[in-house]
């Protein structure tokens, strides 16, 4: 990996183990709000941010909203308020009983806690993550959770720590976005997936090109949205890994509010980039399989 992209994996790391640092306290997850340890979000001005907006007293745009309460019950509350996602890939996964899943970037474990209620004790649920704050967040959750059919492990997305073949679902949950050697991440899964084998996963997309003041902004690439990937990019990097069967669906488009929301202490984010911005970042569910 180039100098760039270990700044990037290091900053990610250090923004992320200050999430669930505030989460393991009974704090908010994101950088837009704290919260209690019941989950009730709450207006903060937290600097550390995790995906998200960059800082500021409002509303997460992007982690917001994401599971419904029939899913969260039963769950550590530490679980949730570590939630850091941009969608729901367990309720869009279509995952079954038996089946093995890893997830990419596992952070408090909500969807891997989500997922081996899902698959059931027939199945098994893993979560990979590189930042050693979340995986104590996250092996406490499964404790309390009183879950079995579970295990986390330590690494990167890019060099994914299990056998060929060994998965028959990846998921995701804003994630991918924040690598910067995304072809590796896709190559990696690939490998791991069984024949037949299905990537599902939530991520920030972007719907056109991106003006350079946001590309080159390293609080915007750990909030999730310098790093995006553009649609048709997107597509072509997961058929040049070797899928099919892709589809990006559209699940969560920002406007003008949430894109001044995401852009806040951005150097140089007028009222012009923020209307430019308006619209090209959505929130996507984006599905793949492994040719059988």
């Amino acid at each position: 990996m180039t100098h760039a992209g270990e700044a990037l994996r290091a900053t990610v790391r250090e923004k992320y183990g200050a999430a669930a640092r505030r989460a393991a306290a009974g704090q908010g997850g994101s950088c837009c709000g704290s919260g209690d340890a019941a989950g009730a979000a709450k207006p903060g001005t937290a600097a550390d941010c995790g995906c998200g907006c960059s800082s500021g007293a409002v509303e997460d745009p992007i982690t917001s909203d994401l599971y419904s309460e029939d899913e969260t019950t039963g769950l550590p509350a530490h679980a949730v308020l570590a939630s850091l996602g941009c969608g729901n890939p367990t309720a869009l996964a279509e995952l079954r009983a038996g089946e093995v899943v890893l997830d990419l970037g596992s952070g408090g474990g909500i969807d891997v806690l989500l997922s081996a209620r899902r698959v059931g004790p027939t199945g098994k649920a893993y979560g990979l993550d590189m930042t050693d704050e979340m995986l104590e967040l996250a092996r406490r959750n499964q404790r309390e959770a009183g879950v079995d059919n579970v295990e986390f492990l330590k690494g990167e997305i890019e060099a994914i720590p299990l056998p060929d073949e060994s998965v028959d679902v990846i998921i995701s949950n804003c994630v991918i976005n924040l690598s910067g050697d995304k072809p590796a991440v896709l190559a990696e899964a690939f490998r791991v997936l069984r024949p037949g084998g299905r990537f599902a996963v939530s991520d920030i997309v972007a719907r056109g090109e991106l003006d350079p003041r946001i590309r080159r902004s390293m609080e915007l690439w750990t909030g999730c949205v310098a790093g995006a990937l553009e649609t048709r990019e997107y597509e072509t990097s997961l058929r040049d890994a070797g899928f099919t069967d892709i589809e990006i669906e559209p699940l969560r488009v920002y406007g003008e509010e949430d894109v001044s929301a995401l852009l806040t202490g951005l150097e140089g984010a007028d009222e012009t980039l923020v209307e430019r911005a308006a619209g090209t970042f959505m929130s996507a569910f984006v599905r793949a399989r492994k040719p059988s």
